[in-house]
């Protein structure tokens, strides 16, 4: 009797583990897809931003602070994830740019005004530490993605390199919660009227017509 509850055990196991990796398998498979290179453009050109350094990133416990998502150095992007519990953030900051081991180890700590960098690699994914800062950076195709903690309140190492591992060109609902707070912020904007000067006391200018 034993035995046979211990076979059956056993093959209760197995079958779990064959369900469990069927269904990791479909998960991965049915990952969201990228989303359409002309959808990134229509969301990151209206605000000077190169659709080539549109990425997003996701950690457990942090969540995109939409308000933070802005256009940075002629073209790049910046975004910043911020922890539930404790405050602390994650910053992706994003733009045109590759890594050798001597560009990494010339490029500034976030942060930092001086001091010696250093450098390894796995990957893609670089490990930069100056003093006592660590920040991570992604080399991928022609974008140059900087994860950086924030001053004061940078997240651990663990995490960084959590995001650093997740960066990836955001799926179609992604895209729009990265640009979220952007897209509103620029319906919002005032309309330029044509007819107020670029001086004096801002009144319209009145063109006349026959008789006026």
């Amino acid at each position: 009797m034993g035995e046979r509850a211990t076979r059956t055990e056993r093959h209760l196991i197995a079958a779990a583990t064959s369900v469990v990796a069927i269904l990791g398998f479909t998960a991965c498979a049915g990952a969201a897809p990228a989303a359409e290179p002309d959808a990134i453009a229509a969301h990151a050109v209206p605000l000077g931003i190169d659709p080539a350094v549109v990425y997003t990133t996701s950690v457990d416990g942090y969540d995109l602070a939409p308000q933070s998502v802005n256009e940075v150095d002629d073209g790049g992007l910046s975004a910043t994830w911020v922890s539930t519990g404790t405050g602390d953030t994650i910053t992706l900051r994003i733009g045109a740019g590759e890594l050798t081991d001597a560009a990494c180890a010339a490029l500034p700590m976030w942060g930092l005004v001086d001091g010696n960098v250093t450098c390894t690699v796995d990957g893609d994914i670089w490990h930069r530490v100056g003093g006592d800062v660590e920040e991570y950076a992604v080399a991928r195709d022609g974008a140059l993605i900087r994860v950086i903690g924030g001053d004061g309140y940078g997240a651990p190492a663990a995490d960084l390199l959590a995001a650093a591992e997740a960066v990836r060109v955001p799926s179609a609902d992604e895209l729009e919660q990265l640009f979220s707070d952007a897209s509103n912020r620029r319906q919002n904007e005032p309309v330029e009227r044509g007819d107020l000067p670029g001086n004096g006391d801002g009144a319209p200018i009145d063109q006349g017509g026959e008789g006026g």
